[in-house]
């Protein structure tokens, strides 16, 4: 099992979500986050004064997947999130050894 989780523009939410819900994905878990990366922010007025918006808001989307729906979940994510500009977010796989579902005490796959 993986971990995928996508940082993305937030407007692109519910794109992201029916994309994965096309490929098979039943659940996900959504944060809202702010960070910067080579946007660096910018800078806005406001009354007059311009000021710096160091951090950009985003959302988090983190999924557990099967190992054998990655490449699918992958590609789904990054066609419904690009708007081909800067700030389009990044995704980071990470390796999941266990997942349990509380309710019924199933592990693995049959969890997810």
């Amino acid at each position: 099992m993986k971990l995928v989780t996508a940082i993305i523009k937030p407007f692109k939410l519910d794109d992201v979500r029916e994309a994965l819900s096309e490929v098979g994905v039943q659940g996900i878990t959504v944060t809202e986050v702010k960070g910067f990366g080579r946007q660096k922010g910018h800078a806005e007025l406001y009354r007059g004064a311009e000021y710096v918006v160091d951090f950009l808001p985003k959302v988090k989307v983190e999924v557990a997947v099967a190992d054998d729906i990655l490449d699918q979940v992958i590609e789904a994510i990054t066609k419904a999130a690009n708007t081909g500009k800067i700030g389009d977010g990044k995704i980071f796989v990470t390796a999941l050894e266990q997942a349990i579902r509380i309710r019924t005490g199933e592990t693995g796959n049959d969890a997810v």
